[in-house]
């Protein structure tokens, strides 16, 4: 290891950096102008990118020259803005932070699954609008395109800070971030100022998209996941600040270069063979940094004068679940034995899928915290309990119990930012904790399963086997046998029944009570910190059972089985059908990918699941705009009437204090608040 290498590396990771900074320039801007912490900022970059390699490579019909090309794409991104503004920011002004959050997964999910419907999956090598030349620095070989990309990112920000410090519109977007209802008396138009804010966004994710293609191939998965390092180094500025998130930015990008060149060397942490490091050390190094950046800034999430109407959604006294249970389950089991074997196993998916979502009823509907590690959480226990049997011969059921145990003591580790970061802040934290888990720990062979995926023997009992590859089968004689559905069926019927009681307990009023104002609730005698972690706890078990079981359908776990992008879809899904209720979580995992609906598509109309997936997307926006309940939550309790809270139009609410406020209380908390 020399200097000169060390020093190269350094500027090597000017692009990634500038790639970072300027997400992170997006999600200030989402923030400053429209009060919305913008997942997918990453996303409308990469249309972006995908739009001008289609205008360079004559995809679309005609070939451009790199000048149009770079002029259309300009106008593709304030036509995207513009959508963005009226379809997202405009329609949600009035909706909670986490909605506003939610709704941006949605664009995030329906972006890439129109990439991947209109190009396909592969990677786009995009042609560069950087000159492809380089320079010879300190003895090394450095693209000048790093440099370029930099610099322009750097122009960027300087015309931003100018902008938004001595401009008319930068100090009305400030007056209207302090005290919405006051500019409004000004003469100040918030709706003008949010929409060419949001329009200045999508031109820099344009920005961002066109120089893409200097550091990364633009395809449906890169560039929409950088905006987890571009949250990081957002939150070190507060996500106001434009000068803090450039530098952060640029330190993240040259760091992970840096890391890039240390995994080359005998001392660092290998696989095993020197010169094949452990994968996921780079989304480590994102996770630990984001969570020194909430802490640091307490929270991270500065307040917003918007202002709103804060209503959380209802979250129902189960009606008869022993009743629903003995309508369902003969059917549910008979479909199970009778269907044909693609609709069987759809089935089966779905049914697993919908234990995963019962986890994220428990700790979003119940408990109020918005967790997307708890897919991860099931990838822990779905191979730690293929090592126990692989490595230590221990099977079914103690391995899966274990596998459960490991996810559960991790949920209550991913728990523990919830006692100091809330809401937004901690479902930005819980992707960067998911992501990492993915990379680090399922991509490693020694932790997950590898690139090979990892093996997991079936379940059986003193000798019976009742795995899919059982020798009772059902109608067709091909597996997965209906004895494993059966199995499937039961757990899920057992934890839905678990979760409907918990609603109805002591415990479960204490938890509607935190999730509905945590001071109240905390006057009342609740111990909020205890109520959290057990929630945390709880939600973390229930994962760990679906991802064991998961893994018992598999039989070889491939490594990206619980993948990030899997939650995302899993949550938006959840919130179309009700992410608060049992019957919105078992709705909603028929929609799930390999699911039932997703195999249906696939058999009848010949449709892949990227269709699901951006359905799904426009669904969920237009859920939380019209039906934030859910879907089915209202369909389920039509005769169940929301306990209004003191009303907040008008008032100046900052964000984060929806825990804090006495709106959109509804029956189950303030009954939890008077018999606790």
């Amino acid at each position: 290891m020399s200097l000169s290498q060390v020093a190269a590396f350094l500027l090597i990771g000017l692009g990634s950096g500038a790639l970072i900074a300027g997400v992170g320039l997006g999600v200030v801007l989402s923030y400053r102008g429209g009060g919305l912490i913008n997942l997918s900022a990453g996303a409308i970059a990469m249309l972006a990118g995908f739009w001008y390699w289609a205008l360079r490579t004559g995809y679309l019909g005609p070939t451009f020259p790199a000048p149009w090309a770079v002029l259309l794409t300009a106008v593709f991104s304030v036509v995207a803005g513009v959508v963005f503004e009226l379809g997202i920011v405009r329609p949600l002004r009035r909706q909670t932070p986490l909605a506003k959050l939610v709704a941006t997964l949605g664009v995030m999910l329906g972006a890439q699954a129109a990439v991947v419907l209109a190009f396909g999956p592969a990677a786009r090598p995009q042609p560069p609008v950087l000159p492809d030349t380089d320079l010879s620095v300190f003895g090394e070989v450095i693209p000048l395109n790093r440099f370029l990309m930099a610099g322009i990112l750097l122009v960027v920000t300087a015309v931003l800070v100018a902008l938004y410090r001595w401009s008319r519109f930068g100090l009305g977007t400030r007056a209207a971030a302090e005290n919405e209802a006051s500019a409004t008396l000004l003469g100040l138009s918030p709706n003008r100022l949010s929409l060419l804010n949001t329009v200045l966004m999508s031109l820099t994710m344009g920005i961002v998209g066109l120089l893409a293609a200097s550091v990364v191939d633009v395809d449906s998965s890169t560039l929409p996941l950088v905006v987890v390092p571009a949250l990081a180094a957002a939150m070190f500025g507060r996500l106001t600040s434009f000068v803090t998130t450039f530098v952060a930015g640029m330190l993240i990008g040259m760091a992970e270069s840096l890391l890039t060149y240390f995994s080359t060397m005998s001392w660092f942490p290998n696989t095993g063979v020197v010169g094949n490091p452990i994968p996921g050390v780079q989304e480590l190094m994102i996770f630990i940094v984001l969570v020194i950046a909430m802490f640091a800034t307490a929270g991270g999430i500065p307040g917003r004068g918007d202002v709103i109407d804060r209503r959380l959604p209802l979250a129902p006294r189960p009606i008869a679940p022993g009743r629903q249970l003995l309508t369902w389950f003969p059917l549910a089991a008979f479909a199970m034995w009778a269907l044909p074997s693609g609709f069987r196993e759809g089935l089966i998916t779905s049914l697993i899928a919908a234990i995963m979502l019962l986890s994220i009823v428990v700790i979003t509907g119940y408990v109020g915290q918005l967790s997307i590690v708890q897919v991860a959480l099931g990838g822990v226990a779905g191979f730690t309990t293929a090592h126990f049997a692989n490595n230590f011969g221990i099977g079914f059921p103690l391995g899966a119990i274990v596998g459960v145990a490991f996810a559960v003591i991790l949920g209550v580790i991913s728990g523990l930012p919830a006692l100091r970061v809330r809401g937004v802040g901690l479902a930005v934290v819980t992707l960067a904790a998911a992501v990492a888990i993915e990379n680090f720990g399922f991509a490693s062979p020694t932790w997950g399963g590898g690139s090979g995926g990892s093996d997991l023997p079936p379940p059986s009992l003193f000798g019976f086997n009742f795995g899919p590859n059982a020798t009772f089968a059902g109608l067709g004689g091909v597996e997965p046998s209906p004895l494993f559905g059966w199995f499937v069926l039961i757990a899920l019927c057992l934890v839905a029944l678990f979760v409907c009681n918990l609603r109805r307990s002591a415990l479960g009023r204490e938890m509607l009570a935190v999730r509905a104002n945590e001071r109240a609730a905390a006057a009342s005698g609740i111990s909020i910190r205890n109520v959290k972690l057990v929630g945390f706890a709880v939600a973390a078990g229930i994962a760990g059972i679906s991802g064991a079981l998961l893994g018992y359908s598999y039989g070889a776990i491939p490594a990206d089985s619980y993948s990030t992008l899997a939650a995302l879809t899993l949550i938006a899904f959840g919130c179309i059908a009700g992410i608060t209720s049992v019957p919105g979580a078992i709705s909603a995992s028929l929609l799930c990918n390999g699911g039932f609906f997703a195999y249906v598509l696939l058999y009848w109309l010949g449709l892949q699941g990227s269709w699901l997936d951006f359905v799904g997307g426009v669904l969920v926006i237009a859920t939380l705009v019209y039906r934030p309940d859910g879907l089915v939550t209202a369909v389920f309790y039509p005769q169940r009437k929301r306990a209004q809270g003191p009303r907040l139009q008008g008032r100046r609410v900052p964000a984060g204090e929806g825990d804090r406020v006495g709106g959109g209380v509804d029956e189950a908390a303030r009954e939890a608040a008077a018999t606790s």
